[in-house]
């Protein structure tokens, strides 16, 4: 039977937030088992809490920001891509502000902080969402949708008309071996273009060549360059984990995605919920035997 997880102490983060600017501390702390992923702004009167959770996602323009009614956190994805990687089912994330840390702006940081306190099982099986028919959504031409997979397998595309990125494809198994190796270091990405429009709007008040690819026409700015060619859907695929953390499930299934960001992950996630006969909710070890050789055949090893 595989087992819920959580860490086994606590650990911290601190930096500044990539939209606001502002420093913050963050600490994951372990929680109960079937207690789910919480933050908690440990800065304001009664230190309040928040579900990571689709129904709490306020906003998805440049970022996923989750909030209610005492607070939100801003810029989640990359933290929590960390969790989803690492079956990380319960854990409080406290902050004293009011967005995520930005590191250099992968989830290297996230996942070198959880894998040096290591991860714990706990003594209650972990639920996933197992996929059993299609799930789609569409919105222009983008679109995202989720078939059967006995694993989490993503399938990410995007087309830039900028020529540095074009149209790049990253298709991957997702497990933590997977994560650490070919999507943990891939950076976020913006264009010079855009700064000063963004700054308007209160946004990449923190943003720089530490924490961003930066391109100025077709050149990235950066002077260390790129570290895959395809960095840029390699963080797609980043984003796209993140996002998936707010079904409150780790998902069993085969995640296709084609220009498909925040909003778009949102809407799926929600989908989901909403198509309730294309999916069961299983516990590996126990009934997905039964479950997964009726809809695919495939026998889960000893």
């Amino acid at each position: 039977m595989f087992l819920q997880k959580t860490i086994r102490k606590k650990t911290v983060v601190q930096g500044i937030g990539i939209h606001s600017g502002d420093p913050c501390t963050l600490t994951f702390r372990p929680a109960p088992a079937d207690t789910g992923v919480y933050f908690i702004r440990t800065d304001l009167p009664g230190s309040p809490s928040l579900k990571v959770t689709a129904r709490n996602v306020q906003a998805t323009s440049h970022q996923t920001t989750i909030g209610g009614p005492a607070f939100s956190v801003a810029t989640i994805e990359h933290c929590v891509s960390a969790l989803s990687a690492l079956r990380i089912d319960n854990l409080f994330i406290e902050l004293d502000g009011p967005e995520i840390p930005i590191g250099d702006g992968s989830a290297r940081v996230f996942l070198e902080a959880l894998l040096a306190v290591g991860i714990v099982e706990q003594d209650q099986p972990r639920k996933y969402c197992y996929i059993t028919e299609p799930i789609y959504f569409s919105e222009g031409e983008k679109h995202a949708y989720v078939v059967p997979y006995h694993g989490l397998r993503l399938t990410v595309t995007i087309d830039f008309p900028n020529p540095t990125i074009g149209k790049q494809t990253i298709d991957l198994d997702i497990n933590e071996q997977s994560f650490g190796r070919d999507v943990a270091n891939a950076r976020t990405f913006g264009f010079m273009k855009d700064v000063e429009a963004l700054k308007s709007r209160g946004l990449a008040k923190g943003g720089s060549l530490d924490n961003c690819i930066v391109l100025d026409g077709e050149n990235v700015v950066n002077p260390e360059g790129l570290r895959w060619a395809d960095e840029f859907v390699r963080h797609k695929l980043l984003d796209a984990l993140g996002d998936l953390v707010t079904l409150e499930m780790p998902l069993m299934g085969h995640v296709v995605l084609y220009k498909a960001g925040h909003d778009v992950m949102n809407k799926l996630v929600r989908k989901i919920w909403d198509s309730p006969t294309s999916y069961r909710h299983v516990e590996l070890g126990a009934d997905i035997s039964d479950e997964v050789r009726r809809y695919t055949g495939w026998t889960v090893p000893v």
